[in-house]
């Protein structure tokens, strides 16, 4: 059947009405599996399932059949959510008659639910005369379809395809990887590109000359564009994100991509051909590496591909009307079409590809745009205009969204702003609770732009400084002094509070474009501290150039990322001091910085003590320890309803850290999305963290809210969640616990109303 099944899903693919879909599928089922009926039951607003489509039974009953869950034998496989296969259908004590689909005289029955992310969104039925058994191979074929029949199902539910069989459904939720956090309510506006690069016609020239010609004209206007955008950008950036658009620039030159072209139109193509093809042969070229980042630039190539090919066939491109509150929405939004957008208009951004390393997301970060990337599921040609609420922290994007749903956002926007607006005395006042207990509150940071809008926030220092943003913008390993440079500036920006530069952690998720890993599992491979280990060059380069930036200012720690054994701590250390005395020997005047460990991994969760004793802090990456600890790829958002940071066994790791860390007398800070969110700020005071580390954009939130708790308070929160053995429990206990103390503000969307849900189990607690 396996033929069969791919003709029926190219069918299925190559159309966009629903009901088209569900049409096919009936007709193709029925005469793949040679049986009498197939029929497709949805569910509705109410929670019904009713008959949408049918090959078989009566067609006047499409429509006016419903069935509630457990009703019928239909209702059954929902129910049940798995199939139900009967020989005679008509002797189950569940099988409910309905006159008007005339199925009376069919005994065999086969049904199967059609599941999307926990849901029975629909069943897929078929039936026959014949008494019969179906067999494992009709119950896969019949499975497999409905998988696939899930997702054309569930962006129906956006698209308001599902509205004509009763009542309207409550919003969808999408999700993708939060790039950029903040959240937004505004309207989706979707950005198409103007000119397609897969559809210039061949064509050959006569006049190579003016080819070329035009070829240059066009290379230059595009070069004009991009240093306009740089210029209405220049304002917002600091030098080292602007190197993005310099980065494009430096590909429009004539001896780059340029020098390609003309080759081509020499041999006899017309500019526009030869253009496009070899813009197409580096974008596969970038497509089909291994490496993440690199994959990201073949967004770059395609971008400055469609804007040249614009001049080339003397497009121009409408201007579009954006609402006041426009939300943008792309198959692959680029740096350039961030930059057309009057920011004043810009609400948020969601992208269907890219991921939080693509330089339009490093841009939305300095930016301090909401953005999520990776949102795979959205139909983003059918949201245009269709009201949105866009969730950068946690990567989630309703449409539609409840009265409920919009009102909750709402007031967290509020909050927002009326923080920002209270930002003047709020930065200046201690993060104190109201029985005098003290937390530090720093900031993660990685781009200068981070550093004005962290000082604005009352930011007392710096507890991540993501050293490897800066070797991520260039096209090369920058060299001993233009790293002084940089560290200088954040160092001397900041000073005399304390900044805590992690050394440089690749690998993983983050790969350099001229230092390729090639690996079929990074997370678990070559990255963070093994890397630098293994090059000490890099390593003691990168350390040199701390230890000079930091002469004068004595406000400089290092911070070493994804340790996991005593003996990385310690070979670390070594370089450290080696090139500690190797400035000293040149004549610097110097301090050795505080060295610490970064929790990420189990491995370092339970040597915590052991790691506390021979450094000089801790500080949890709770991101990855998370990851790590649940087998969940925090990127990945097919598994996102697992990525659970409040789970059980992640707070007794992290109560664990602490613990070791107040036994030998270290300081422990968290430096995690975690200590942004604030109800754990609450669980993470108790525990006994000291320093705080979060974005720029959530240290009001959790500094107003600390603020108006009391150390004591926390405590007996954190001994109720202690308690629960399993994450619902832990979200429900959290829930009743903050709305009888009359903290309901700080409940996520989702305790709201059970029905707007995301799907996995219980509340997630973020704003």
């Amino acid at each position: 059947m396996l033929n069969e099944l791919r003709s029926i899903l190219q069918e299925v693919s190559s159309v966009r009405s629903l009901q088209a879909s569900l049409d096919i599928v009936v007709a193709r089922v029925k005469e793949v599996m040679k049986v009498q009926v197939c029929s497709a039951y949805l569910r509705d607003g109410f929670g019904n399932y009713v008959l949408m489509a049918t090959d078989g039974l009566h067609l006047e009953s499409i429509g006016a059949v419903s069935l509630s869950s457990g009703e019928g034998l239909v209702g059954h496989v929902v129910a049940r959510e798995e199939p139900i296969n009967l020989e005679r259908a008509t002797d189950h004590p569940k099988y409910a008659y309905f006159p008007e689909t005339g199925e009376e005289r069919f005994n065999s029955f086969l049904g199967v639910p059609v599941v999307h992310h926990g849901k029975v969104l629909g069943v897929i039925v078929v039936q026959q005369v014949e008494q019969r058994r179906f067999d494992e191979d009709d119950e896969a074929f019949l499975i497999t379809i409905s998988a696939q029949l899930s997702g054309v199902i569930a962006h129906a539910e956006v698209t308001g395809a599902l509205r004509e069989i009763g009542a309207q459904p409550k919003e969808a939720t999408f999700s993708g990887v939060g790039a950029a956090p903040g959240v937004a309510i505004g309207i989706a506006v979707v950005m198409t590109p103007a000119v397609d690069m897969r559809s210039v016609p061949y064509q050959l020239t006569d006049d190579p000359e003016a080819q070329i010609t035009l070829l240059h004209s066009s290379l230059r206007s595009a070069r004009l564009d991009i240093e306009a955008l740089a210029d209405d950008l220049k304002s917002r950036l600091s030098t080292h994100e602007q190197a993005v658009f310099d980065a494009y620039l430096s590909m429009l030159e004539d001896a780059s991509l340029g020098g390609e072209v003309i080759e081509r139109i020499n041999k006899g193509f017309a500019a526009a051909y030869a253009w496009s093809e070899v813009i197409l042969e580096h974008e596969r070229t970038f497509s089909s590496m291994q490496d993440s980042y690199l994959r990201e630039r073949a967004t770059d190539i395609r971008d400055l591909g469609c804007r040249v090919l614009a001049y080339l066939q003397q497009t121009t491109e409408k201007t579009k009307n954006l609402p006041d509150n426009a939300v943008i929405f792309g198959e692959e939004i680029t740096a350039s079409i961030l930059g057309e957008i009057p920011i004043e208009k810009l609400s948020a951004l969601v992208s269907v590809r890219g991921s939080s390393h693509s330089h339009v997301a490093i841009l939305a970060r300095a930016m301090g745009v909401p953005t999520v990337m990776g949102a795979v599921d959205i139909p983003i040609h059918q949201i245009e205009n269709r009201q949105v609420i866009v969730d950068g922290y946690r990567g989630v994007i309703y449409t539609d969204p409840s009265e409920a749903l919009l009102h909750h956002y709402e007031l967290i926007c509020e909050e927002e702003q009326e923080l920002v607006r209270d930002l003047d005395v709020l930065k200046e006042l201690p993060c104190e609770t109201v029985d005098g207990h003290q937390v530090s509150l720093h900031v993660n940071t990685g781009l200068m732009s981070d550093v004005a809008r962290s000082l604005d926030r009352g930011a007392e220092g710096v507890g991540l400084y993501r050293t490897e943003i800066s070797f991520l913008l260039r096209d090369r390993f920058p060299s001993e002094e233009s790293q002084r440079k940089i560290y200088r500036e954040q160092l001397e920006s900041f000073a005399p509070k304390p900044v805590t530069m992690r050394t440089l952690d690749v690998g993983g998720d983050k790969s350099l474009p001229y230092f390729p890993i090639d690996e079929q599992n990074p997370f678990l491979g070559w990255r963070g501290v093994r890397v630098t280990l293994d090059h000490p060059e890099i390593f003691l380069v990168q350390v040199r150039a701390m230890l000079k930036a930091s002469e004068g200012l004595k406000n400089l720690r290092i911070m070493l990322p994804m340790v996991t054994s005593i003996s990385e701590l310690e070979a670390s250390k070594v370089m450290i001091h080696r090139a500690y005395n190797e400035l000293l020997e040149e004549g610097y005047d110097l301090v050795l910085p505080p060295i610490g460990v970064m929790i990420e991994v189990p491995a370092a969760v339970y040597q915590a003590r052991e790691l506390a004793i021979r450094s000089d802090f801790l500080s949890v990456g709770s991101n990855d320890l998370t990851q790590y600890l649940l087998a969940v790829d925090r990127n990945n958002s097919q598994v996102s309803n697992v990525y659970q940071p409040l789970h059980p066994a992640v707070l007794m790791a992290l109560q664990e850290v602490v613990n070791a860390g107040r036994d030998t007398g270290v300081s422990v800070g968290i430096c995690g999305e975690l200590a942004g969110d604030p109800v754990a700020a609450m669980l993470l005071m108790a525990m006994g963290f000291d320093v705080l580390s979060m974005n720029a954009t959530s240290l009001p939130k959790i500094k107003s809210l600390l603020r108006s708790v009391s150390l004591e308070q926390s405590k007996i929160l954190l001994e109720e969640v202690m308690a629960q053995d399993d994450v619902a429990a832990v979200n429900m206990t959290l829930e009743r616990i903050l709305r009888e103390r009359g903290f309901e503000r700080l409940l996520g969307p989702l305790s709201i109303d059970d029905a707007t849900s995301t799907d996995g189990g219980g509340a997630k607690l973020a704003i």
